[in-house]
């Protein structure tokens, strides 16, 4: 088996060739390092690394025919800049398209795409099942929600991943990385009232594996504990394995325009129709992070918010 993971060099694709690299002959990352970090791919013999866009059809076209990939992880996505909609909408919609059609001329056994829980917006109903109203509001949320319509409405064995909040290893966005590396620098941190989930790498790897095998089911799934956590519980958690039992935020606020109060996935579906569901609980999740950062630090933090006036 080969394996194309496009956008492979941020925390989740680093993650997927440290846990499930040796079960390929040949993996090639495609990243344009935007995001994701040349050094945080693990040395391995079987990985080659190859720079450039998605949005780049005939490099997309060219590793395609230089692999002859049998799987494909679709992880490319820009979201790095919410006021950018060009980037946003060329990264992930037109470079969704141009894998898609790649991996259809070449006849790929499985396809996995890598979804926000945003494609849902402002959710009716928490947990969010899997067969709720598709209503993005954001630039990031409305250009994945149409690069995942590209994927399942092509001619390649798809399952889209709708994830929680993964949380591992080199995780460079949200509010965990963002709380510690504040606090340990002796900044204020600003909480918001929002509700979230999170689910440990290690439950996500072990359905990623269940995803990847070519007679597993093809279709959407959501990949959640379903617990929703509160941002301030976070914050309490950061603080106190930081030794800093007394820190308070500077301020609590509301979500903003661009953000959503609660977003909680239901996974139920994904259960019933893999066996599957998360083992790990949220502050050993948590704790996880924490205790990596203490050993290798933070470098950027990145978000799909606005910034705060």
């Amino acid at each position: 088996m080969r394996l194309l993971i496009t956008g492979g060099a941020g925390s989740l694709g680093s993650n997927i060739i440290e846990n499930i690299g040796d079960e390929y002959e040949a993996i090639v990352v495609l990243d344009n390092f935007a995001t994701g970090k040349r050094e945080s791919l693990p040395p391995r013999n079987n990985v080659e690394i190859v720079e450039g866009s998605v949005v780049d059809a005939d490099l997309v076209n060219k590793v395609f025919s230089s692999l002859q990939p049998t799987h494909v992880i679709h992880s490319a996505a820009s979201y790095k800049d919410p006021n950018n909609w060009v980037e946003d909408s060329q990264t992930n919609v037109i470079g969704s398209i141009n894998v898609v059609r790649a991996a259809e001329a070449h006849a790929v056994t499985r396809l996995v795409n890598f979804q926000t829980a945003l494609c849902y917006g402002r959710p009716t109903q928490v947990p969010i099942p899997v067969t709720h109203a598709l209503q993005p509001f954001t630039s990031y949320g409305i250009s994945k929600t149409a690069g995942e319509a590209f994927v399942l409405n092509s001619q390649v064995p798809s399952v889209s991943l709708r994830l929680a909040n993964v949380t591992g290893p080199r995780l460079a966005i949200g509010p965990i990385p963002a709380f510690y590396k504040r606090l340990k620098a002796g900044e204020g941190c600003s909480v918001s009232t929002t509700v979230r989930d999170f689910i440990d790498m290690t439950d996500f790897i072990s359905m990623l594996k269940l995803a990847l095998k070519s007679d597993a089911p093809i279709g959407i799934f959501n990949v959640s504990t379903g617990e929703g956590h509160t941002i301030s519980e976070i914050f309490r958690l950061v603080a106190d394995h930081l030794g800093m039992p007394d820190a308070q935020p500077v301020a609590i606020n509301p979500p903003g325009a661009d953000d959503v109060a609660e977003v909680v996935l239901d996974p139920t579906a994904t259960t019933q129709v893999f066996g599957w569901s998360a083992m790990v609980s949220f502050e050993e999740t948590i704790n996880k992070m924490l205790h990596w950062y203490d050993a290798y630090g933070i470098t950027d933090v990145f978000s799909h918010l606005q910034e705060k006036k």
